[in-house]
């Protein structure tokens, strides 16, 4: 069975919107199972798993580095310099990979409760979440002091709070099981305070304040993940918060006329990032939108929209190669994957033609970059 959704609200949808949701299920019944499996083999692995010898916090402070920042040839010993578009592998990833582990099983037992209504993906999900969140020895402390340090440079940025949308799923993950009978109001009430301290920190420390105010996908990143956690925990002030940004800053200053981001377009991997921020976009109408306020159907005076995104950056994924700018400098044979703006697009417009080539691309990459850029890889729990 199909059991209700608890994010996000869209208009009734029509009768071709509802088949195209039930066809989106169907394409990924199959898989969300075998990955259900494959999560209830797993034991939590938090961030005090592994340390760093460069991370100046503890064993329960997430730590990684930055993408782009390269030891420096003439000085091997000397502070880190820069080569955008261009993946060190000699960072510390293992923290950031422990994340995403952890979003992939919930977001799998989440799907898979979904569909099943069967409360042993609930308690299975459970252990991973008060590993992470409740239990003293193993829970990451609510912030992001060290995240996407540099070597020589800085010990943490406000840049690395990007790192943290893995969670997103995880939190709707909770959302879908919280009324399981398995998931107990003292183990809802200590992970929902986790996210409340979570968003504490990222609404008043200065790094999170300068995510907030970046004018590229941090910025757009910064409001999907407190919208993400505030509809979590209840945050009725956040929450209006986050559609007023959308409304006034993110949609107005990101997006041009055409649907394009000119911010993406100028980066060294102009077509990951931009299909990156549109996720990213399409997720803030997902989970903000209300009866009152449906930022699906919201455009600006000047007709910039969500729709206006999808339909300038769907024909690209379509037919990649119609792309009109330079290849990305790397992962450009990677991308696209099953971007949820064509299955949450599709359903909330009734495009068939979106969701075709949604079910046509990959739903299971391996590629560890794309995972990365991908946060939302369980669709079903984010339908309504």
């Amino acid at each position: 069975m199909l059991l209700g959704c608890v994010v996000g609200w869209s208009a009734p949808p029509d009768v071709p919107a509802k088949k195209l949701q039930r066809q989106a299920v169907q394409t990924l019944r199959n898989y969300v199972l075998t990955q259900a499996t494959w999560a209830l083999q797993q034991a939590p692995v938090t961030v005090t798993s592994s340390t760093s010898l460069r991370s100046a916090g503890t064993p329960h402070d997430f730590f990684s580095e930055g993408d782009y920042w390269w030891p420096d040839p003439n000085n091997p010993e000397g502070p880190y310099i820069q080569r955008d578009g261009l993946t060190n592998p000699g960072n510390f990833v293992a923290h950031r990979q422990a994340m995403i582990r952890f979003s992939r099983i919930i977001g799998a037992l989440a799907s898979a409760y979904k569909l099943t209504g069967d409360e042993q993906y609930v308690r299975h999900a459970l252990v991973h979440l008060k590993a992470w969140f409740t239990d003293p020895d193993t829970r990451m402390n609510p912030s992001l002091l060290y995240a996407q340090a540099i070597k020589g440079r800085f010990t943490g940025r406000g840049i690395g709070i990007i790192d943290t949308i893995q969670l997103m799923e995880v939190a709707q993950g909770v959302l879908v099981m919280q009324n399981a009978k398995d998931f107990t109001t003292t183990d809802l009430a200590g992970i929902k305070n986790w996210f409340a301290q979570y968003l504490t920190w990222l609404t008043t420390h200065q790094y999170g304040k300068d995510e907030m105010n970046a004018t590229n996908n941090h910025g757009t990143c910064w409001v999907m993940q407190v919208a993400s956690f505030a509809r979590l925990t209840d945050n009725a002030e956040l929450l209006a918060f986050c559609r007023n940004r959308y409304k006034t800053v993110l949609l107005p200053n990101q997006m041009t006329i055409n649907g394009s981001f000119p911010q993406e377009l100028k980066r060294t991997k102009p077509y990951g990032y931009s299909l990156f921020n549109l996720d990213a976009m399409t997720m803030i109408c997902a989970i903000l939108s209300s009866k009152s306020d449906n930022l699906w159907q919201y455009q600006t005076p000047d007709g910039r929209s969500i729709k206006k995104g999808i339909e300038y950056l769907y024909p690209y994924v379509a037919d990649k190669s119609k792309w009109p700018l330079p290849k990305d400098v790397m992962y450009w044979e990677e991308w696209p994957v099953a971007q949820p703006f064509l299955a949450l697009g599709a359903i909330q417009f009734s495009n068939k033609a979106w969701l075709h080539t949604w079910q046509k691309l990959e739903h299971a990459p391996e590629v560890e970059e794309v995972i990365r850029n991908l946060p939302v890889r369980n669709p079903i729990i984010w339908f309504n």
